[in-house]
This record gives structure tokens, C-alpha cells and sequence, in this order.
């Protein structure tokens, strides 16, 4: 995965340090919530070879769209939100997001 897309905790605060020190006030909650769509690209980009799918956050679903724009499936979080599964076990978020993107890709 991408250098810049946070795996755990530790990476998150070296984040939300980058960004305090470009004068950018954010948490380590918005820090989460985009890494945790950035994930599930980038696993999906992998599987297909190529950024075949997209994903889009609505509200604490990821809607992962086609080439086309056809909607092929909605992951949802494990607990209450993305943000609480990647602060109480980001290695078992990811390990989950990873066996979604075997669903999504496995029947193309």
C-alpha cells in the first residue's frame, strides 16, 4: 500500500503532525475517515490490476462503483463506524476490507 494512506494509529498521528505543520488543523477521526476508503482502493486497484472500481464514502458506507458507474457493492463497518474498527484493531479492519475486495472481485 501507498506510504501516504495510514495503516494504524502510529501513522495516523504522523499525519495529522504533517499537517499541523502546514498550519492545517485536523483530528485523527477525519485522518481515519480517509484513510479508510484510500485503503479499500488501493486493495482494489491491486486486485483488478488497474483502478477499474471507485470508491466513495457516503456517510460510514463505501460504495464502490464500475468503469461504467454501476454500483458492484456497499462495504460497511464491522462495529459502530470505520473510524472506531481502525482505532480498536486497524490490522483486523484492513483484513476485513481485504475480504470484501475478494467478494467484489472474486466473481469478475
Amino acid at each position: 500500500m501507498s506510504a501516504y494512506i495510514p495503516e494504524n494509529m502510529e501513522e495516523v498521528a504522523v499525519q495529522v503532525a504533517k499537517h499541523q505543520v502546514h498550519g492545517e488543523q485536523v483530528t485523527p477521526e477525519e485522518v481515519i475517515e480517509q484513510a479508510v476508503p484510500d485503503i479499500l482502493q488501493a486493495l482494489l486497484d491491486e486486485a483488478l490490476e488497474g483502478r477499474y472500481d471507485e470508491v466513495k464514502r457516503d456517510g460510514d458506507k463505501l460504495i464502490v462503483t464500475d468503469a461504467m458507474g454501476e454500483q458492484v457493492g456497499v462495504v460497511t463497518p464491522n462495529g459502530k463506524s470505520f473510524v472506531d474498527d481502525f482505532k480498536t484493531d486497524s490490522d483486523a479492519l484492513i483484513g476485513y476490507l481485504e475480504s470484501q475486495v475478494a467478494k467484489l472481485v472474486g466473481g469478475r
